[in-house]
């Protein structure tokens, strides 16, 4: 089996997790950017895949379309959104890669340790989104 979605979300990437005291114990916790671009993701998974989550061995392939900076210029600007320069700027990319996985558990996959092989990229566009192309070996 294999297929491509389309997610018009713009990508956020995982940030450190926050802890706070909980009675004798801490309590671990997404920011809430975090947590609601992880929330929104899931459903929109849900939506556009209806299917059960995949249990086998998977390769996944993911573009990351982020919007381009406001204060630059209109020359650079043009060289972003071309691809003449690329988005080497934080986040970086495997903070994107952890959040859209984890987001994606039990909708597309059943858990993120089937996925033995990930290619991922960071692309500037006009149009933040997601794509995600998902395979089973």
């Amino acid at each position: 089996m294999r297929f491509k979605l389309t997610f018009d979300i713009e990508p956020v990437e995982q940030a450190r997790p926050r802890a706070r005291r909980f009675r004798q114990g801490i309590m671990m916790y997404d920011p809430p950017k975090v947590k609601n671009f992880k929330a929104k993701l899931h459903d929109m998974a849900k939506y556009l895949y209806p299917g059960e989550p995949l249990e086998k061995e998977l390769a996944v392939e993911i573009w990351f379309y982020r919007s381009v900076q406001k204060s630059i210029s209109k020359v650079e600007r043009r060289r972003r959104l071309t691809g003449i320069n690329g988005p080497t700027v934080k986040p970086d990319l495997d903070n994107y890669i952890k959040s859209c996985l984890d987001a994606l558990n039990g909708v597309l996959w059943k858990d993120d340790n089937l996925i033995t092989t990930i290619t991922a990229h960071k692309i500037y566009a006009e149009e933040p989104r997601i794509e995600i192309e998902v395979q089973e070996k």
